[in-house]
């Protein structure tokens, strides 16, 4: 088989990405590996010039000036590709193992053009799981999976598919060049499987930021995008697939305009942005694609459709200081109250800022919570806490509560933005858990999430009598930011240990 990179200015990252191409368990003997040095300036070059010497009968470089992507040198390597799959890396990402020989293998037992094996992220860069979440599969298709949301071209692709259909990269998109790839590709191919009980990929985020997706300004971004889409609409008739399309392309390439790059642009870098946007948004955006769209992009791209620059642009600032916040409850509804939300004069739907669907299932603590001792309302001594919430509370909803595990529940008051409880010390002592951790959770309908903290000092231990007993009543932060309590009963013989050491260190 046959592995392509495209190198520009990567290293060290490169020495990693070869390190694990020729150290896979299929063996170099099974492997071609075409290299292609873009007019790289960081020893690059001398790099992959030591690996050839290393395997002269693996590892093959090329040389072209910068060509100002990775579209033109992988082109070039296809045209002198002879494996019969292809797999496309990265020269600042790296491979496991055994991800070439299971791939090959997956490709041959399912007769599959494309097998798509689970990526993840490295060095703090995020990728998109949808695709893996369902677990292995032998044949998925644009229409009736997250395809669109894993459109790389860092998959194992069929070589005969490739040459068949004439499948190569544009060389006119600086970015972006591996989607229409990859959609000619699934478009074309008979059957795509996926594999997921294996990392077989991991895409890195370097420590200058530099990747191509990180670098390319903003309105080489907006060409791009506007051929990537142009492509697509070109490419995809089935009515599915081209809405799926269309939801990623909008909730990411295009929403990605409207946010720290929009914020970072000059004012007429802005207004082309702005212009580019409204144009692809009248093309293409259908209303069913609009509704799909996570509210932070709906919201930002249908402000750029139908408003001002100045509009987007203090969206873009209100989501970069605030994210969802704040939310507005209103008649079963949730909306985020962005720039523009019921402004008078401006006339933008309340659909637009609608996150009803994202509040469901995104409810959660907004903020460290705090801790002290206090009192109940009825004046018996109680654990109290309190937190920043992102969702109001709806009239008519059911009451959440606070609970101790293996314990005692608590009602909860959940105001606009805060949530705040008060669980009895005498609840908290009772029961057959002492001296364990018992961490503190908060349910609101069905769903239920931790209580964390940053720090629970201020709460400290507590001496508590219930009847006869006495017990230490501590409040405690797990390393992942857990809230809990743990008690311990104070027998005679426990002070007396105690006291016994204090004697023994005075």
């Amino acid at each position: 088989m046959t592995v392509v990179v495209a190198v520009y200015n990567t290293m060290p990252y490169l020495t990693e990405c070869l390190e694990s191409i020729l150290g896979q368990t299929i063996g170099p003997d099974r492997l071609q590996v075409i290299a292609v040095d873009d007019g790289s300036t960081d020893g690059g070059g001398a790099e992959l010039d030591a690996w050839a010497a290393r395997y002269p009968d693996t590892v093959l470089v090329l040389r072209q000036p910068n060509s100002g992507g990775p579209a033109g040198p992988s082109n070039r390597a296809l045209d002198r590709a002879t494996g019969r799959y292809v797999f496309f890396v990265g020269a600042d990402d790296r491979l496991g193992p055994e991800a070439l020989e299971r791939l090959v293998g997956a490709a041959d037992e399912t007769g599959a053009d494309i097998v798509l094996g689970r990526l993840v992220g490295a060095g703090g860069r995020k990728v998109d799981q949808r695709i893996f979440a369902a677990g292995d599969r032998d044949a998925i298709t644009l229409a009736d999976s997250p395809l669109a949301w894993a459109l790389s071209n860092t998959k194992l692709f069929r070589r005969a598919l490739l040459e068949e259909h004439r499948i190569r990269f544009p060389e006119d998109m600086a970015s972006c060049s591996d989607q229409p790839f990859t959609i000619r590709a699934v478009l074309a191919a008979r059957r795509i499987a996926v594999r997921t009980g294996y990392e077989f990929y991991y895409a890195v985020r370097r420590t200058d930021a530099s990747n191509i997706t990180f670098r390319t300004p903003p309105v080489r971004l907006l060409q791009d995008t506007t051929l990537l889409l142009a492509r697509a609409a070109d490419l995809v008739s089935e009515p599915r697939a081209r809405h799926n399309l269309l939801v990623r392309h909008f909730s990411w390439e295009v929403g990605k305009l409207l946010g720290k790059r929009f914020l970072s642009a000059g004012p007429d870098d802005r207004e082309t942005v702005h212009q580019g946007v409204r144009k692809l948004a009248d093309a293409y955006l259908t209303e069913a694609a609009r509704r799909d769209l996570p509210v932070r992009h709906r919201a930002a791209i249908s402000v750029a459709q139908y408003g001002t620059a100045d509009d987007v642009l203090a969206l873009a600032r209100h989501y970069a200081e605030h994210r969802l916040r704040p939310a507005i409850a209103d008649r079963g509804r949730y909306y985020v109250a962005f720039p523009g939300f019921r402004a008078p004069g401006r006339g933008f739907p309340d659909e637009w800022f609608d996150a009803t669907a994202e509040a469901i299932a995104l409810d959660r603590q907004d903020g460290p919570a705090t801790l002290g001792w206090g009192r109940c309302p009825d004046g018996r001594p109680a654990l109290l806490l309190r937190w920043p919430t992102w969702i109001p509370r709806q009239d008519g909803e059911p009451a959440p509560a606070v609970q101790v595990r293996r314990g005692p529940s608590a009602p909860a008051e959940l105001s606009r933005a805060t949530a705040a409880a008060a669980i009895p010390v005498d609840d908290l002592v009772r029961g057959e858990s002492h001296g364990r951790f018992r961490d503190i959770t908060f349910r609101r309908g069905a769903r239920r999430y931790p209580v964390t903290a940053s720090d629970v000092s201020a709460a400290g231990r507590r001496l508590h009598r219930l009847g006869g007993r006495l017990f230490l009543v501590g409040v405690v932060c797990g390393p992942d930011g857990r809230v809990g309590v743990e008690v311990r009963r104070i027998t005679v013989r426990r002070m007396a240990a105690r006291l016994r050491r204090t004697l023994v260190r005075g």
